[in-house]
């Protein structure tokens, strides 16, 4: 038995060797041998050393808003040097990037001490908070006026803690002050070394941004990030609200959400911190952009295109800039690798200030992380779940070209109002609207010669191949739970089918028609603002039987790494 600060370590030796020696998959960040780390200039190498550290205290803020035992816990583990059973505890929390996390599998947290869980406000909200609590505080604080009180509590930016039978909002900026200081100073100096005019101009509003209790500071940083192209360096400050469980419950309870729209307070998920450092990769680059020249023209092609809004010029102009990143360091919220890591990301979310006051996003892919693939176990997979005529689809290059249209296709599509209004169940349709854009979309590409055919067969089986389970998914895993509703809509009609040996065929005829449906039915969804409608659309579409089971048996038995142990190197 080892004890950590009080709490006895909840997993054996044995187990954590498993997961460790068995279940964890290596994603090397470059060295100082790559290539394009040797190419850069001095000034920029320079720079790199003080992104890095600014990433590494970004870190501490994730961990402290993830869960309020985590950096006393990781203090903990590593002072325990000489200890073997801590040294492996660290090993797992440094995966997962906390003290517990999903794994994708199991249906249940892989929690690493013993009376330590993860709340569902994780601790941007007191842990001990239950929802119906939650909702009666903020009601009755709205109804005593508090109006302004209420707006931060449910703001995107705010850690809150009890005040009294109230709550109460911080500021990141003022609960994260000495954190976000140490990181304002290292961006500074990094903008003083980097060769890059317009980098260094974001690096410097960035900066800025998280010493002021403004989000008007933080819209300038966006849309100054979000026009970087030419730009030997990256770095990324990421704010997404996939975390934070507690705050979209309110949109289940009518009567409250009719008492926030009557004081014009639209509730905000918390922002998780990540941050990201990386060299731009020209080569890879220059394929993105291929599939950004065709932006405009696939807004128009989008259902119900009429009735809403979209992010993407109407003109030859489209607000994206795309980019593809030999990764350095990937921490916070990127590091948190609970069930996947990222392969690439479409950023400001339609949340933040700069996208709705007209700036534009910007697409950042992951080499390193895409190209980590267990090939053997690929194989394995062809051989035991794919009808052999379609093994020669499977392409490595194909899933990257998906992903390229997933993240475009979250620049598609009704805006931000119509999203959040569907609370808890927004994440899900969003995802499942990206997957569906990208697919649905690729023959548009075939048309104007970006892929051809054989390509788009590619495309097809490949992303089909993605959509297989290991588990049944929770809410929590919008991306994994958009693979269900996928794959379940193409076997009901008929674009792929179980062979009578359970391996997966095509009809590729069908796939256009299909992908089409689903498209528009999601967003009819997302149209209806209606949470109720969302959850059905999700609850018929997201059946697990007995077929689901074979598979993510059979997966498992291949041998499945869900843990990731992302190597820094720089």
């Amino acid at each position: 038995m080892t004890i950590i600060n009080g709490f006895e370590i909840a997993l054996d030796e044995q187990h954590l060797d498993k997961m460790i020696n068995e279940q964890m998959m290596p994603i090397d960040m470059i060295d100082a041998n790559f290539a394009g780390y040797q190419n850069l200039a001095e000034g920029d190498k320079k720079a790199l050393i003080h992104l890095i550290k600014a990433a590494k205290v970004i870190n501490d803020v994730t961990l402290e808003q993830d869960h309020s035992l985590n950096r006393y816990m990781k203090q903990g583990l590593e002072n325990y040097v000489a200890n073997n059973h801590a040294q492996k505890t660290l090993k797992m929390f440094n995966s997962l990037n906390g003290v517990a996390g999903i794994n994708g599998i199991d249906p249940e947290p892989i929690e690493l001490f013993k009376g330590i869980k993860t709340a569902i406000g994780h601790n941007f909200y007191p842990e001990d908070l239950q929802i119906e609590e939650f909702h009666n505080i903020i009601k009755n604080m709205l109804k005593t006026g508090k109006r302004k009180e209420v707006k931060d509590i449910l703001s995107a930016r705010t850690m809150v803690r009890r005040n009294g039978l109230e709550l109460k909002a911080i500021d990141y900026t003022e609960y994260f002050a000495k954190e976000f200081s140490e990181v304002a100073n290292e961006l500074e100096v990094a903008a003083h070394y980097s060769t890059n005019n317009e980098f260094n101009d974001y690096l410097k509003w960035q900066a800025q941004a998280l010493l002021q209790n403004n989000e008007d500071m933080d819209m300038l940083a966006d849309k100054h990030w979000a026009i970087l192209q030419d730009t030997p360096l990256e770095f990324t400050l990421s704010r997404e609200n996939y975390d934070d469980q507690m705050t979209p419950t309110i949109f289940d309870n009518n009567e409250l959400v009719s008492l926030l729209d009557e004081n014009g307070i639209l509730p905000t998920p918390k922002d998780m911190l990540g941050a990201r450092v990386g060299i731009i990769n020209k080569k890879g680059t220059e394929l993105i952009l291929t599939f950004k020249n065709q932006m405009a023209k696939l807004a128009k092609l989008m259902p119900f295109a009429d009735k809403y809004e979209q992010k993407i010029d109407s003109g030859d102009s489209v607000k994206q800039t795309m980019v593809d990143v030999d990764l350095v360091t990937l921490q916070g919220d990127y590091a948190q690798c609970r069930g996947g890591i990222t392969t690439a990301q479409n950023l400001p979310n339609d949340d933040k200030l700069a996208v709705k006051t007209g700036g534009g996003r910007r697409n950042v892919y992951h080499r390193q992380v895409r190209m980590s693939g267990d090939k053997n176990r690929i194989k394995k997979m062809l051989d035991t779940l794919l009808e052999k005529d379609f093994h020669q689809y499977y392409d490595e290059e194909a899933e990257h070209i998906f992903v390229i249209g997933h993240e475009n296709g979250h620049s598609l599509g009704p805006d931000n109002t119509y999203k959040t209004a569907l609370g808890i169940y927004n994440h899900i349709i969003e995802e499942n609207k990206a997957d569906v854009v990208s697919i649905a979309m690729m023959p548009e590409y075939v048309k104007v010669g970006v892929i051809n055919e054989i390509m788009l067969k590619k495309v097809y089986v490949t992303w089909v191949m993605r959509l297989l389970l290991k588990a049944k998914p929770k809410q929590i895993q919008p991306h994994r739970v958009g693979d269900l509703i996928h794959f379940n809509w193409l076997m009901r009609h008929g674009a792929i089918v179980i062979t009578a040996d359970n391996k997966i065929s095509f009809d590729f005829v069908k796939m256009p028609e299909a992908i089409n449906k689903i498209l528009e039915e999601t967003i009819e969804v997302q149209l209806s603002k209606s949470s109720k409608r969302a959850k059905e659309f999700i609850d018929f579409n997201s059946e697990w039987n007995e077929l689901h089971d074979y598979i993510a048996t059979t997966l498992k038995n291949l041998g499945i790494k869900p843990y990731k142990d992302i190597r820094t190197y720089l």
